[in-house]
């Protein structure tokens, strides 16, 4: 006879290796603690609602918080022979405190079970992302406020383009990670809806009360469709989809980490406890953080993409597949949760070369555009002002000269409506003080967004 808790219908014992190949209690472990959390407000609602006697539901409870403190104390050990994290606990439960244990499942399912413990467990994992994700946004405007007058070049294409502020350019990924920061709370909100209570697939015949769970587990509601509730995993999907846009952010930033601190742009130094050394280069002092972030960024993508494909043929309600959802899920945590936590330490401890930053900003007619501009305002269509100044830069190149070393005879060679006054234009400051619209790059709009931030 079969010593599985769901054995009566068998007649022969489950192959070894089907129940290695089936068995998920090895990457479910990490569930035990709001697997034993959901299952004591349940047993709490079944004494509550008179389906079990009041003193039963204690006793469940009690064995239950034992049961916890030995799996943090590490003397229990998982058996594969039991499954998953549900069976183990059951189990031994029912060694515990005797048949009194085997109550516990009345009017619920593994199924939604299951569904319950993945949302308290993501819950708790996204509270602590919230705080990592804070404290990037606290090292990147910190950085922006202690380094506000630097002047560094803007690329498109990676051609030096415009000069702005080195504060601009961080506050940029500063707005980026505030947008991750609400597409994850946005998420926390839409899933903190309670499955428990949807049986298998149609509900239970007991007259359980679902809400009063709920509110006990900190839930906002409950889940209106019992085939949904137990056969959908798209809050695991939408996180991994957070966690992708959020990879995606930090991978740039990393990027940009990996080519300021080359020798080629000596823009940045990044602490010596980010960076690693060379077996055979002494020289060497390798950006590996930011590397590996930058790599981490495909592993989580090809997370979204698995539970993706797990979901995309389902059949209603739920299929053995679905326990396929969990290991993508718990490595995108893993994977952000380390990649946030130390970012923002390295960011915080990143010193910036300001001097070498703005002789960069002047190569590279970062500021032929305010030539445009300014001969737009003396009256000059802008397409003409385009061409004059593509003109000046031409000649700049041929004669080795930057713009502002141009004498006013040589402007004025492109345009006689070039003045004096352009040299208050031509210089880095000019250019960058220029742009004082909301958003811009001029000092008082990104002082004006500084303190907008603070508050």
């Amino acid at each position: 006879m079969s010593t599985k808790l769901w054995g009566g219908r068998f007649t022969q014992p489950t192959d070894q290796f089907v129940e290695e190949f089936t068995a998920s209690i090895g990457f479910e472990q990490r569930l035990a603690e709001f697997d034993i959390r959901g299952s004591k407000a349940h047993a709490a609602m079944l004494g509550r609602q008179g389906i079990i006697e009041t003193e039963e539901a204690d006793q469940i409870i009690v064995g239950l918080d034992g049961i916890l403190r030995d799996i943090d104390a590490g003397k229990i050990e998982f058996s594969v022979a039991l499954e998953d994290i549900h069976m183990n606990v059951e189990a031994r439960l029912i060694e515990r405190i005797g048949d009194v244990g085997g109550k516990l499942h009345t009017g619920r399912s593994r199924n939604d079970q299951i569904a319950v413990d993945v949302r308290l467990y993501l819950r708790d994992e996204i509270d602590t992302l919230v705080e990592y994700l804070e404290k990037l946004e606290a090292a990147l405007i910190n950085q922006a406020e202690n380094n506000l007058d630097i002047i560094m070049p803007g690329y498109t294409h990676l051609q030096t383009a415009q000069p702005v502020l080195f504060s601009h350019h961080v506050l940029a990924y500063r707005e980026m990670i505030a947008r991750d920061i609400s597409r994850l709370l946005d998420l926390r909100e839409r899933f903190n809806v309670m499955p428990l209570g949807a049986g298998a697939l149609a509900g239970t015949t007991f007259n359980i009360d679902r809400e009063w769970v709920a509110e006990q587990l900190g839930f906002s509601g409950v889940t209106r469709n019992s085939l949904d509730s137990v056969s959908d995993r798209d809050f695991a999907i939408e996180f991994c989809s957070f966690a992708s846009i959020l990879m995606m952010h930090l991978s740039r930033l990393s990027e940009e980490l990996i080519l300021w601190s080359s020798s080629d742009f000596d823009f940045v130094e990044l602490s010596d406890a980010f960076c690693t050394g060379s077996s055979i280069m002494p020289q060497k002092k390798n950006p590996d953080v930011p590397e590996l972030v930058r790599g981490k960024t495909g592993r989580v993508y090809g997370n979204l993409i698995s539970l993706l494909t797990l979901m995309k043929s389902l059949p209603l309600a739920y299929n053995k597949d679905m326990q396929e959802d969990k290991e993508p899920l718990f490595d995108t945590v893993d994977t952000v949760k380390g990649s946030l936590k130390i970012f923002a330490a390295m960011i915080a401890e990143m010193k910036i070369k300001g001097n070498n930053m703005r002789i960069a900003a002047a190569r590279g007619f970062s500021t032929a555009t305010d030539v445009a501009d300014y001969c737009v305002r003396k009256g000059l269509p802008f397409r003409q002002a385009h061409e004059v100044v593509g003109k000046t830069v031409r000649y700049c190149v041929e004669n080795n000269k930057d713009i502002p070393e141009l004498s006013l005879e040589e402007f004025r060679s492109f345009s006689k409506l070039i003045e004096k006054d352009i040299y208050d234009y031509v210089t880095l400051e000019a250019s960058v003080n220029a742009r004082k619209a909301t958003g811009g790059t001029a000092r008082s709009a990104v002082e004006h967004e500084l303190s907008r931030l603070k508050k």
